[in-house]
């Protein structure tokens, strides 16, 4: 027998005897087999054994059993056979033993009370059900009495009595007042588990007149209600309720106060029987002035703390799910300042039977052994009966094959027909259990009961386990082979197990195969087959990164897989594991997900699942995105000062970004009102600072947080702070004194900024004076930023200061500036300029200096001007554009050097002597020639390959050639990549600019390095590399257009195209009746027509037609010949009469692409210009 996966599987219950094993037979749930499989019955469904009903309901008992053949069902009443059919009241479900007893047609639900048990019967045994005890729910009245007043003295305890009727089951008890509102319970009152309401001690306010204990019954949903008890309370002392406090309960009235003394339960010590996994509650209720508080202990041991729970007010004990540890000495101690008292309760644990080993089905095969076992415990202990199909097994006919020993029944050599249902009774005076097993004798062939020819498809290396669920009783042996050969497969990298399932311990490419398992016993033999594939895993090669975006860029997940070819894989993508939906804005391809323009939804953790249809991988990967941060919020000014003022706001959301910075911006609106500007900027973790300002400024704030992705939206504006006035603290900027005139000086300084004022009226003092002379300060006040002082002389020094000030005040003074009057020209120039020293580029120039006295200004340069007069090259022009060069010198003998001159030419130069305005007088003028030098590169130089074996060389001469050119020099050299060849010269004569170069390989590539040659030597040098030709026909890049076989081709091919075109022509005017006007004639030529919007077309319909037989359009493409009967008859509307004529109207098709790109007139085509001609 064999089962795995949705099959059942055999059971490995392996039951020692003292000589010998016995294998019981679990039989699988398949279909098949269940339906040939012959069992006795089994109890299946049943009712509780205490079992009470509703009196106004009908009585149902059930019974369901399930057996083949399908049992038969009986009831015994009180010990006694119950016949149903005599009760007209009494009916039994179709195939079940449920019994429906109703009472329609009248009858008592009393009648029926009693003990049922079911009898379930086929041809192999009975099934006994439990016995059933049905009682009738009952709520009787509570008696009729009339209670007396109570009437008690202040501060003794009370027991208001409750006593219910008994129900069934019985009721449960609260008390009320007459308003139905619950009597308030507390640690001084309290009801009893009996439902009698304890009262510690009695107040004042206890007496009222509405006392009532209610049971409610649970079926009948019913309450009743005892008559109320009215409780008078004597006081030694008038009782005002409105002096009554939780405090002093006693309204300062004096009541005497008495030690703890129960009033449940009595006396020092009692005792509690409980049964094992039932609920244990203890109560102790005290008496006493003040009220005693209960404690709870246990002798001998700890309370079991999980199990133990304390109720109303400390007063009860309750351990659930009791077990045989909890017995032993419970004590409550009532507790006061007075005093204290125990009490103890001795707790006894007994125990209704409970199972140990309950009896379970047996199925043997033929000549089998096996046994029942029924083991169950209990206090007392319980006493064990066996039966054989409901009678006891002592008074059953004897079995060789049986033997009972008291709690086990053991079964040799079984045989067919020995089949039974088997009861084991386990008793004692708290209880009883009862369970069935049958035991079943079967014997039936192998049977395979998978699926036929399964294709098993695994990953190469994973455990793997074919499945071959059989069955068979006896049992079958099974064994496995792999396609058809060998011995069974057992051992090594193979395990059976004893349900069949071959285990292949690691899946390689070698185990693919068809494998059989052939299960054999004595009634005969069954076989399956399963095919196995071994295929490659599914992976995840490049799986996804966790990313961090900013909203707004696009964020890509790779995910690279690997399969096995031959199975289908599908690619699924999970967002937070719930299944992701593309849309128009993600996109997904076979390696990766884009998520373009990230915002905050996307954020979360992306999952790639690979699917085969054995298995699958998946990766994940979390996307964080990026945001600018929210604005600050609730900007507040606090802590106001004549400078300062304290700005606090709340950070926005960093949208997982920290902020790193604010920037604390203002607005004013007295000088640009409406312009913000940025004031200072703060530590990211600061949300309140201090702010510097300035004087007689009405402010605005408004805050901007700054993280990694940029800027948030500034915050909204803060209230307006308006500062006092103060004097200037700033001096103006840029004080300086200079003439723009011989004889005066200008001072002119910086206006102080806007938030520089400080206050109103703001203007400037500014103070002057000869430098060194001693005389006084002159002075004077403006608002603007210049003052001018006239009739200085020339270019003296002056000391000078500002201060700014306001209607607060004057600001500091600034320190002293030295300033000078106005300059005039120089009137000395430099005397006897020469140079030395001349070489191509450069030459030494010397002067004598001027008297610093005659420059009346400051002394700036002396500059040098210079030009190039000609150069000493036959025929060169050059341009005498003057450039200048200053040299700063105070040198006795100045010298300098003029340098980046052109060799081989003539010079001319002049100097003055400048201060910041003026220049002097030019020096003597000197002229001088520069020695030749080496030429500049050659103007060009290009490379030509004319054919296959030679290279065309042209350049040009340099620009410059720096003297005398005597020639040219050519250098080349093989190039293979980065090896090179040996260096070659080539010279050539001054009137020599190109040159053939004959290659001696064909796919050798050349580097040429040309130089332009001088007296000197060799100039700049113009490289060149040869192209690369090994692998191309290339021919030199000659203008095709201007050869004159292409000229002549060219001609050629036009007349024969002429010719054509004429030739077309004049078969078309022969032909007749060709072509035939659509409707109406239309004219030949061209006619102007008007359309619809008012403009001319200026040709017709037919101008734009090829013509008839031509099968070449004007644009080059080929098409088929307008003239053809296709287009005439069969494909299109034509018809042809019976005689075979052609019926309807010829049309010249037009090619669309004639029509869309021939629009112009035709008198641009040379084909509509010869058709006009007809």
């Amino acid at each position: 027998m064999l089962g795995q996966g949705g099959h059942v599987a055999l059971a490995l219950v392996s039951l020692l005897l003292l000589w010998h094993k016995a294998a019981p037979i679990e039989v699988p749930q398949d279909p098949k087999i269940q339906q040939d499989l012959k069992q006795p019955p089994t109890i299946v469904v049943q009712s509780v054994k205490d079992y009470i009903v509703d009196p106004r309901d009908n009585i149902i008992i059930e019974c369901e059993a399930k057996g083949n053949p399908g049992p038969t069902f009986s009831w015994r009443r009180n010990g006694k056979f119950f016949n149903i059919a005599k009760d007209p009241r009494v009916t039994m479900r179709k195939r079940s033993g449920t019994l429906e007893i109703g009472f329609r047609s009248g009858g008592r639900p009393e009648d029926y009370e009693g003990e049922y048990q079911c009898f379930a019967s086929n041809d192999f045994g009975v099934a006994l059900s439990n016995k059933i005890l049905l009682r009738v729910s009952k709520a009787p009245l509570w008696p009729k009495e009339v209670l007396e007043p109570v009437v008690v003295t202040e501060g003794s305890p009370l027991i208001l009595p409750c006593n219910p009727p008994p129900g069934l089951p019985p009721p449960f008890t609260f008390w009320m007042n007459s308003a139905m509102n619950p009597i308030p319970q507390d640690k001084r009152v309290s009801m009893g588990l009996n439902g009698d309401l304890y009262f510690s001690n009695v107040l004042a306010k206890d007496a009222h007149t509405d006392y009532s204990c209610n049971a409610r019954f649970l079926f009948t949903h019913t309450i009743q209600q005892k008559n109320p008890f009215t409780l008078k309370v004597l006081t030694t002392e008038p009782y005002n309720d409105t002096s009554y406090n939780a405090t002093d309960p006693y309204g300062g009235r004096k009541v005497a106060e008495t030690t703890p003394t129960f009033l449940s339960p009595s006396g020092s010590e009692s005792s509690k029987m409980v049964l094992r996994d039932e609920q244990l509650l203890l109560e102790c209720i005290a008496a006493g002035l003040p009220t005693p508080t209960i404690k709870w202990f246990k002798k001998g041991g700890d309370l079991p703390g999980r199990k133990v729970k304390f109720e109303n007010y400390n007063k009860t004990l309750k351990i659930i799910n009791v077990s045989e540890e909890d017995a032993g000495e419970y004590v409550c101690m009532a507790n006061s300042h007075l005093g204290s008292i125990r009490h103890s309760i001795f707790v006894q644990v007994k125990a209704a039977p409970y199972w140990l080993d309950k009896p379970t089905n047996l199925v043997l095969a033929p000549d089998e052994n096996g046994r029942l076992v029924c083991r169950a415990n209990g206090n007392p202990k319980p006493n064990i009966q066996w039966l054989i199909n409901g009678q006891p097994i002592d008074s059953s006919p004897p079995s060789l094959s049986r033997q009972v020993l008291g709690d086990t029944i053991i079964f040799r050599s079984v045989q067919m027909g020995s089949s039974a249902v088997y009861q084991c009774n386990a008793s004692n005076q708290h209880g009883y259990l009862l369970a069935n097993a049958f035991v079943s004798v079967l014997d039936m062939p192998p049977r395979m009961l998978g699926p036929k020819n399964q294709l098993i498809k695994v990953i190469e290396n994973n455990r793997t386990f074919l499945d071959c669920p059989f069955f068979g009783s006896p049992l079958p042996e099974l064994r496995w082979f792999k396609n058809g050969q060998g011995s069974g497969l057992d051992g090594g990298q193979y395990r059976v197990y004893i349900n069949g399932t071959l285990e292949i311990k690691r899946a390689r490419v070698e185990d693919e195969g068809t494998y059989t398992c052939v299960a054999n016993s004595i009634l005969g033999t069954a076989e399956n087959q399963v095919r196995l594939e071994v295929k490659e895993p599914t992976g995840i090669v490049r799986a996804p990164e966790h990313q961090t975006a900013i909203r707004g860029s696009t964020a890509r997940f790779d995910c690279k897989v690997k399969s096995d070819p031959s199975l289908p894989i599908t690619v699924a993508w999970t967002k937070d594991d719930k299944p992701l939906y593309l849309g128009w804005r993600l996109r997904k391809d076979e390696d990766s997900l884009t998520i373009p323009n990230v915002n905050e939804g996307d954020e979360g953790t992306y999952t790639c699942t690979v699917k085969s249809e054995i298995d699958q991988d998946s990766a994940s990967a979390r996307l964080t995105v990026l945001d600018r941060p929210d604005p600050p919020m609730d900007l507040d000014l606090s802590d106001p000062a004549a400078r300062s003022v304290r700005l606090t706001w709340i950070p926005g959301n960093d949208h997982r970004s920290t902020i790193t910075q604010f920037l604390v911006q203002f607005e004013e609106d007295r000088w640009e009102p409406g312009r913000w500007q940025d004031l200072s900027t703060y530590p990211g973790d600061l949300n309140s600072v201090i702010l510097q300002l300035a004087p007689f400024v009405n402010y605005q704030f408004r805050v901007i947080a700054i993280n990694a992705v940029g800027q948030s939206q500034p915050s909204a504006p803060s209230p307006r702070y308006k500062t006092s006035g103060a004097a200037p603290d700033a001096i103006p900027r840029g004080l300086r004194g200079w003439g723009s005139k011989k004889d005066n000086m200008e001072i002119t300084w910086e206006p102080l900024l806007d938030l520089e004022r400080n206050g109103p009226n703001l203007h400037y003092n500014v103070w002057w004076r000869r430098k060194d002379l001693g005389e006084e300060w002159s002075n004077m006040t403006t608002v603007g930023s210049k003052h001018v002082i006239h009739n200085t002389e020339t270019y003296v020094p002056y000391e000078i200061k500002i201060q700014a000030r306001n209607e607060f005040g004057p600001g500091p003074e600034s320190n002293v500036v030295i300033g000078y009057s106005g300059e005039d020209k120089p009137t000395d120039a430099p005397t006897d300029l020469r140079v030395s020293k001349v070489d191509n580029t450069k030459a030494n120039i010397h002067w004598k200096p001027v008297d610093l006295n005659s420059l009346q200004g400051e002394f700036k340069e002396y500059r040098l001007y210079y030009w190039r007069e000609s150069s000493l090259v036959p025929g060169l022009v050059v341009s005498k554009k003057k450039k200048t060069t200053g040299f700063y010198s105070t040198m006795a003998e100045p010298s300098g050097i003029l340098s980046d001159l052109v060799p081989y030419s003539k010079y001319k130069m002049f100097m003055v002597v400048a201060n910041n305005r003026f220049e002097s007088p030019p020096s003597n003028t000197v002229e001088f020639t520069t020695k030749e030098g080496v030429p500049d590169a050659p103007r060009f130089f290009r490379i030509n390959r004319r054919n296959f074996d030679t290279i065309h060389l042209e350049w040009d001469k340099p620009l410059e050639p720096n003297g005398i050119l005597i020639g040219y020099q050519l250098r080349y050299q093989t190039v293979n990549g980065s090896r090179v060849g040996r260096l070659q010269v080539e010279t050539f004569l001054p009137n020599v600019t190109e040159f053939t170069f004959r290659l001696p390989d064909r796919s050798t590539r050349y580097k040429f390095y040309l130089s332009a040659l001088t007296q000197v030597g060799a100039g700049e040098v113009f490289a060149e590399e040869s192209p690369h030709f090994a692998n191309e026909a290339y021919i030199d890049q000659v203008d095709i257009a201007t050869q004159g076989w292409f000229i002549g081709l060219m001609c050629a091919i036009a007349l024969i195209i002429l010719i054509l075109l004429i030739v077309c022509f004049i078969k078309r005017s022969r032909g007749g009746k060709y072509p035939v006007r659509d409707k109406k004639d239309l004219p030949l030529d061209p006619v102007d027509q008007k359309d619809q919007e008012g403009s001319f077309d200026y040709h017709s319909d037919e101008d734009n037609k090829p013509l008839q037989g031509s099968q070449t359009s004007l644009d080059g493409n080929v098409k088929e010949s307008d003239d053809s009967l296709v287009d005439y008859g069969e494909g299109g509307d034509g018809q042809f009469n019976e005689d075979g004529s052609f019926i309807g109207q010829y049309t010249v098709k037009k090619d669309k692409d004639e029509t869309e790109g021939n629009e112009s007139s035709e008198a641009t085509s040379p084909v509509n210009a010869i058709y006009s001609l007809a």
